[in-house]
């Protein structure tokens, strides 16, 4: 959540900020709210003073020969008025104050400066690239294909659960595995991460402090059973959980930053990407995800998403596959970040770079929501941490990838070599 005095303060400057991310504040209702709120919060201040005063005034109507009981109670009647109408007063400060969170909640992150100007992903800034994608002696397949003989089963997966389910069998599902343990080995014994195992199930106030609430409650799955006092939502990606393990506490800066990875299923209802990816395993209801997050020092945040961006490029690397770094412009930039790095990995049987990893610095704008803090030694006051995220990867995706570029003509997968120990020595899925 952005600054709420910010935001009162600087309407017009919020709003052609958001405008890079085709954000369009109402800049005119903020200063109406505001200007009442101002209006109302001295009015009872006023009255409070006023209050104040007229408690004073039983020992004057005394003095000036009024009897004991009559001072009271004539005071008692001036009291009374006055708190009729602080509470009027109040109630109506705290209305205005909830219709202006109202608005706060559903504002994005402000974009940073170095964010391009643009208005969909075909707006995004190449930076660099990695590899350089094979040349087949053949027209290469698709995972889709190639899974037909391999283990990957979306018969049974819509049969069980629908459509946008798969199930994994045999070398296939041991493949999927291995990636996931790969992914964790790396980002733990190489990049400083803190594994962590985390609940798939959350309530509402955890997602809303990592942003997922209430503006994009239609893309989460929701528990509905009748004797729960409160619902659960399943997780969207492990952000919500392995971020909001620092909320409502004040860190000692020396504790930061902290590093930490989980790997996770990943529930999403994709609301609004009707018709995209129907096709195989890009966008799945249920998918796995190793991710990273960062609580750090504010000044740190920028040197950290660089930092988390090559920890994802890493597995690439090591699984030898050609990627992309994209800068996501304003249009594309995701509600609670201010900047973002996409990588994208090369798929020969799309003949395209495809996402397989976001890697985003919130500034304070989730801390906020979750009073997440640190004591700045410095002061010796509290502070807004800032947090970072990112996929290190995602795993179906990444198996995506590694089936397609790994291909032979006769639909069989090599394994890559990093992967081999993983998968007990096994070199080919036939």
């Amino acid at each position: 959540m952005l600054d709420p005095r910010f935001v009162r303060d600087n309407p017009e400057h919020v709003a052609e900020l958001l405008r890079k991310k085709k954000f369009d504040l109402n800049v005119e209702q903020i200063r109406s709210l505001e200007s009442e709120r101002k209006t109302v919060q001295s009015a009872a201040q006023n009255l409070r003073a006023e209050k104040k005063q007229t408690s004073k005034k039983v020992g004057q109507l005394i003095g000036q020969g009024m009897s004991v009981d009559e001072a009271k109670a004539q005071v008692a009647e001036l009291l009374s008025d006055i708190d009729v109408r602080l509470t009027e007063a109040e109630s109506r400060e705290q209305g205005i104050l909830s219709e202006l969170d109202a608005i706060l909640q559903v504002l994005p992150n402000l974009p940073d400066a170095s964010v391009p100007e643009g208005d969909s992903d075909e707006d995004n800034v190449e930076v660099r690239r990695w590899g350089t994608p094979k040349e087949f002696g053949f027209e290469p397949q698709d995972h889709v294909a190639l899974g037909e003989n391999c283990g990957l089963d979306f018969d049974a997966g819509a049969k069980l659960s629908g459509s946008r389910f798969v199930v994994m069998r045999n070398k296939i599902a041991r493949l999927h595995r291995a990636l996931a343990q790969f992914m964790l080995d790396v980002q733990t014994g190489e990049h400083g991460y803190e594994e962590c195992s985390t609940p798939y199930l959350v309530h509402a106030h955890v997602l809303h402090g990592t942003g997922q609430l209430p503006k994009f409650e239609e893309d989460l799955f929701k528990t509905t059973a009748e004797e729960q006092e409160k619902p659960h939502y399943l997780i969207p990606t492990s952000e919500v959980t392995l971020t909001n393990l620092v909320r409502e506490s004040i860190l000692e800066a020396d504790q930061l930053p902290i590093k930490l990875t989980g790997h996770t299923p990943c529930f999403r209802s994709e609301a609004g990407s009707s018709g995209r990816d129907t096709r195989g395993m890009i966008r799945q209801h249920q998918f796995d995800k190793v991710e990273m997050v960062r609580i750090v020092h504010p000044e740190k945040s920028f040197e950290a998403l660089e930092e988390m961006t090559a920890n994802a490029e890493a597995i690439l690397q090591k699984l030898d596959l050609p990627y992309r770094v994209v800068q996501l412009c304003g249009g594309d930039l995701g509600f609670g970040a201010t900047k973002t790095f996409d990588l994208e990995v090369w798929l020969p049987g799309q003949q395209k770079y495809r996402e397989i990893s976001s890697i985003s610095n919130c500034l304070d704008f989730q801390a906020r929501r979750m009073q997440a803090r640190f004591r700045n030694p410095e002061t010796g006051k509290p502070e807004l941490v800032h947090t970072l995220n990112g996929s290190g990867l995602a795993v179906g995706r990444a198996m995506v990838a590694v089936m397609e570029n790994y291909q032979d003509e006769q639909g069989h997968i090599h394994i890559p070599e990093v992967l081999k120990p993983y998968m007990g020595g096994l070199e080919v899925i036939e």
